[in-house]
């Protein structure tokens, strides 16, 4: 009996230990340490708040095919690449649109802006056909080379997929570049270890 304890205890902890069983939860929401994208597996890279204005906007995670803790090595690697996101609160999906629109344009030179004219055009339209984002309601932001850019809003493709693999480099630089969306939401997407708060003794 207690040899049959000791195996079963055993198989347990195999299952915990195993990725489907894994699961990481921010903010509440749970977040998948997996997806599958054009038939890859895709590994949770990092996830974190988007915060504005000292209110909790969704929660972010990005998804790559290995875990990449600098920008450039996300830029770089090969493969499909994810961002997911989950509505904390309810805003105005043209909201959403225009803010993701302003960060391609923080974070891209006037050139590439130029380049991107009608993508970006296409990006605002999309946002402009849905009256607003609930609570729960979740967007993806999906790249694969055979299809390009593929944007969803709770499972459905929301436009046709945009090709250039430089606009999704420009989309995910909303996150990851240098005038990211949010500071500390940054450094979360790309694993990185959070810094123990200072202390100040003065």
């Amino acid at each position: 009996m207690l040899k049959q304890l000791i195996v079963l205890s055993g198989a347990l902890l195999i299952l915990a230990g195993s990725p489907l069983a894994l699961a990481t939860e921010v903010a509440g929401v749970k977040v998948d340490d997996e997806t599958t994208l054009g038939g890859q597996k895709l590994v949770l890279n990092g996830a974190g708040i988007r915060s504005r204005f000292g209110f909790q906007v969704y929660v972010c995670a990005l998804y790559l095919p290995q875990k990449r803790m600098t920008v450039k090595e996300v830029l770089a690697i090969p493969g499909p690449k994810r961002v997911w996101a989950t509505m904390l609160r309810e805003i105005s999906a043209d909201d959403l649109g225009e803010a993701l629109l302003s960060g391609i344009r923080k974070n891209s030179t006037p050139e590439q802006t130029r380049l991107f004219g009608l993508q970006l055009v296409r990006l605002g339209e999309v946002f402009g056909t849905i009256p607003r984002l609930k609570k729960g309601d979740t967007f993806t932001l999906d790249y694969t080379a055979d299809a390009g850019t593929v944007i969803t809003v709770n499972g459905k493709p929301v436009l046709e997929p945009l090709p250039d693999p430089a606009f999704f480099e420009a989309l995910l630089k909303i996150w990851l570049g240098e005038n990211p969306a949010d500071s500390s939401l940054k450094p979360r997407l790309l694993g990185q270890p959070e810094e123990p708060p200072k202390t100040n003794f003065h």
